[in-house]
């Protein structure tokens, strides 16, 4: 009885006497003579002692049908057919007879009677104790007051397809059959004495004793399988739950057991009332009318009673539509109504019986999101009793369904760190954390100094990952844990972390620069250009070897294998030269070898490369050494990978005198050449230009003599020898060479003295030459004037003999021209290309033409031109417009070679253009 008062007892049951609705709502009446029931199909089926059958509907109507002639004994209706058995007797003396019911068929408006045979194969009439049928209906077992039990294998609604054995023999009379039905069909057998199961599934019926101890009639029962559908037998001590092959738990119920049944998960147990007299036999059900009963409803799952209340008479509780029913012996039928879950919660919850309303909710299937508010109140009501690290453990629970900033905010305020550390790792391995949960669970490890916490937090695998690695890393970087919060930049491959905290923190430039060594192109590519000038400082061999690989053809350290062959990885070589700004040597060491490597390599390698050799150049003082320099550097300038002007700007920097006479010939600037040797006053030099590139540029003999003219030293022997060439090549007019050389107060008239003797000379026969050429033009003017002159007064005689095209004797008819060319007609039609035009003179008269059409397109295009720029706003477009249809092709804007003088259209054309410029400017 300690056992029993040790279970909490509740209400979750509402009673009450059910009325008839078709009777003003009065007590509704049970039939009397009540010998068996059941329920099942949405009826509650009742058999009285003059062999009725009744059926109560739920609306409370009642019919009933005469099955037996004397009475009905028992009852079994099926859950899943419409097929109720029955066991009665229609006469004194003989067997009881078993009835096969088909309630969805009517004889003369009873339901259909299928079969009807003995119960009992003997000769001798034997009562039956007990019923139970197996839902396929391949299965029935009777068992008996003198201890055996019949079992009807095959379909028991008809006589050919089955067939009845006896399965049990015994002294005891059994109290109890129920078919269990998993892998296998097993049958339970309950007797006063003992308890038995039978594998049906095996030929032989194999039989296991469970239990010597048995139980009275109407006291045994089968779990559903919440339960695992073990067979439940109570005894006036305990009740027992048996599997098929064992005895299972037993639970410590006193009392004489009247009734037991199990419905819907709940065990109700009908006991005498230990304030009645003892007068039960055998049979449990012929009870006194001055007996009462005490009912308990157990929920063995959660432990507790849900319900217990006295009943006189108690027939029997059946289950249906939802509820439960008492029929009582004085024809009263009481309901019992279950409360719903959340009445039963709350009725919990006020007696703080959380563990218990937890239990409760999971039997009775309540969703998530009803069981993490119990868990929240629960956890609620412990963290109010002080009890912090049990209701962290209720806060965990409700993790997906209540917001963690609830639970956060309770335990930062009560300083429970340890508490929120807990709530706070259940958080992150739900994965349900956010970025500000692993910043406050990583301040927690750090505050509490739980360094093995900590570490095994961020050593969980790579598929247990349950938090955003990148703001542990930064928390752990702001606490000071920079080797944990490299730990995880390196496993998770959070390469910048992972290099910022190497480089910045832990100063350790070495194992940054072999990380970076590590990583694909890209990667490694990017981090050079961020780190690389920090490295250089630091390992300046090292880094210049990692770029140079990065340059050229980048392969991952340990990767080799793995690598494309196809592919080349390099990177932009000039884009690098930055990070060698303090260290020149490994920067020239860099440069030389992706020129030797790669002599692509971009215009910005071979620039700094030939800044670097020149300062190395300039810095150098032994003579050796300065010399070979030297030679790098015009190789260098002689390579097809330089850029004029940004050689030369270096060159003159430096003042790399033979790298700035290499370039100024290389670009053809001989002006340039010789005003270098003219500003170093290398008197030779200045000649030795003159006689290389005079012919490609004859100005230089003129500045030439515009220098030495200059000069108020003695420079007679150079300038006779740029007399010579000016007087050989005829550059200069005399007055000019006398005007310039008129400057220099050492040079007298002995030095000019034979050039001008010379070219008096050559004047003087110039002129003679001349003159004869104009008497012979005057004779040959006088000559064609008088021929015009005989054209135009007298008539041309044709004395032509022979066809000037042919030269074949003329013939009529012919053709003859005022130039005395004379032509067959047909040799004039063949060959002339205009009527009126001999075809002799034909080409030079078109030269004439041509000539003086092009001398008046050139006077229109001027006169044009000067009207555009008149009304144009931008006079540059004009000239642009021009340029490209290509009017100034002829202009030369540099000086014209000696001897070439400009035609007055062109000089015009540049006059108007200065012009206009300057009155746009």
């Amino acid at each position: 009885m300690a056992a029993f008062l040790q279970w909490r007892k509740f209400v979750f049951f509402d009673k009450e006497a059910v009325t008839d609705p078709h009777d003003n709502g009065k007590k509704f009446v049970l039939p009397k003579g009540i010998s068996a029931s059941d329920s099942g199909r949405g009826l509650i089926v009742l058999g009285d002692m003059e062999g009725n059958i009744w059926l109560v509907t739920r609306s409370l109507q009642l019919t009933s049908f005469q099955a037996y002639k004397l009475r009905v004994t028992h009852l079994y209706q099926l859950k899943q057919h419409s097929i109720l058995v029955s066991v009665g007797l229609d006469e004194h003396g003989i067997h009881p007879l078993v009835k096969v019911w088909n309630l969805d068929k009517r004889d003369s408006g009873n339901p259909l009677c299928t079969r009807i045979f003995p119960a009992h194969l003997g000769t001798k009439p034997t009562e039956v104790s007990c019923l139970s049928i197996h839902e396929n209906l391949n299965f029935m077992a009777i068992g008996f007051t003198d201890g055996s039990v019949v079992l009807t294998k095959g379909d028991i609604t008809r006589d050919r397809h089955s067939k009845t054995v006896t399965l049990h023999e015994g002294n005891s009379p059994v109290t109890g059959l129920a078919f269990r039905q998993v892998k296998s069909t097993h049958l339970f057998v309950a007797t006063l004495e003992k308890v038995y199961c039978y594998t049906l599934s095996i030929k032989e019926y194999p039989k296991v004793e469970l239990d010597s101890h048995g139980c009275a009639l109407r006291c045994s029962s089968l779990a559903d399988p919440s339960q695992d559908s073990q067979f439940i037998v109570a005894g006036d001590e305990c009740v027992y739950l048996y599997q098929p092959d064992e005895r299972g738990p037993c639970f410590a119920f006193e009392g004489q057991k009247l009734l037991a049944h199990w419905h819907r998960g709940y065990l109700f147990l009908v006991n005498k009332d230990v304030k009645s007299p003892n007068k039960a036999g055998f049979g449990g059900g012929e009870i006194s009318p001055s007996e009462k009963q005490l009912l308990t409803v157990y929920d063995l799952d959660n432990k507790f009673i849900a319900y217990s209340s006295c009943f006189d008479d108690v027939i029997d509780v059946v289950a249906e539509w939802g509820s439960f029913y008492i029929l009582t012996r004085s024809g009263t039928m009481f309901l019992l109504q279950e409360k719903d879950t959340q009445t039963k919660l709350e009725m919990l919850f006020k007696k703080n019986l959380f563990v218990m309303a937890i239990n409760l909710a999971k039997s009775q299937h309540l969703d998530s999101d009803g069981l993490s508010e119990i868990f929240r109140q629960y956890g609620d009501h412990l963290y109010l009793k002080g009890d912090h690290d049990g209701a962290i453990q209720q806060y965990i629970r409700t993790i997906g369904k209540l917001e963690p900033s609830y639970v956060i905010r309770k335990f930062l305020d009560a300083q429970r760190i340890h508490n929120l550390t807990a709530y706070l790792q259940a958080l992150h391995r739900k994965s349900l954390a956010n970025a500000d949960h692993t910043t406050l669970l990583l301040n927690c490890y750090t505050k509490l100094k739980d360094s093995s916490k900590l570490e095994e937090f961020i050593k969980s695998s790579e598929t247990e990952v349950r938090f955003d690695v990148e703001i542990a890393i930064k928390v752990l970087r702001q606490a000071g844990y920079h080797r944990p919060a490299v730990y995880l930049a390196e496993k998770h491959k959070h390469h910048e972390w992972y290099l910022k905290i190497q480089l910045e923190d832990l100063k350790n430039y070495q194992e940054g620069l072999h990380y970076i060594g590590c990583l694909p192109f890209d990667q490694a590519e990017s981090n050079m250009k961020r780190y690389g000038k920090t490295l250089m400082h630091h390992v300046p061999e090292g880094t210049t070897l990692l770029l140079k690989e990065i340059c050229t053809n980048y392969c991952p350290n340990g990767d080799a294998v793995s690598v494309d062959r196809g592919q080349v990885n390099k990177a932009n070589s000039e884009e690098f030269i930055p990070i060698f700004a303090n260290n020149p040597r490994e920067l020239k060491a860099f440069l030389e070898h992706m020129i030797k490597v790669d002599p692509c390599s971009p215009q910005g390698v071979y620039d700094t490369l030939l800044e670097l050799r020149l300062q190395d150049w300039a810095h150098e003082q032994d003579f050796e050494r300065k010399k070979h320099l030297q030679v790098e550097a015009l190789s260098l300038l002689r390579s097809d990978n330089t850029v004029f002007d940004k050689a030369l700007v270096l060159c003159q920097m430096h003042n790399f005198k033979e790298g700035i006479l290499y370039l100024y010939e290389k670009g053809k600037l001989y002006q340039q050449i010789m005003h270098y040797h003219m500003q170093n006053e290398e008197y030779g030099k200045v000649v030795e230009v003159c006689k290389h590139y005079g012919d490609q540029e004859g100005c230089l003999w003129e500045q030439a003599l515009g220098y030495f003219a200059k000069k108020e030293e003695d420079c007679k022997t150079f300038i006779s020898e740029v007399l010579h060439h000016i007087d050989q090549k005829n550059l200069m007019p005399p007055l000019l060479v006398v005007q310039t050389l008129a400057h220099n107060s050492t040079a007298t008239l002995s030095v000019i003295k034979e050039y001008l003797i010379n070219k008096l000379k050559r004047e003087s026969q110039q002129i003679e030459e001349d003159e004869k050429k104009i008497s012979q033009y005057r004779e040959e003017t006088a000559v064609l004037r008088s021929e015009i002159k005989e054209l135009k007064t007298s008539a041309k005689i044709f004395q032509k003999t022979k066809c000037n095209m042919c030269n074949s004797p003329l013939e009529l008819p012919s053709v003859h021209f005022l130039c005395s060319h004379s032509f067959h007609q047909h040799c004039f039609e063949s060959y002339a290309e205009s009527e009126a035009e001999c075809p002799t003179c034909t080409p030079e008269n078109r030269k004439v033409m041509d000539m003086l059409r092009s001398q008046d397109q050139k006077r229109d295009l001027h006169d044009h031109f000067n009207r555009q720029l008149r009304i144009s706003n931008d006079g540059f477009s004009v000239v642009a417009d021009y340029f490209g249809r290509g009017v100034f092709n002829k202009l030369t804007l540099v000086t014209d070679p000696p001897g070439k003088t400009v035609g007055s259209l062109e000089v015009n054309l540049q006059r108007d253009i200065l012009i206009h410029t300057r009155k746009n400017n």
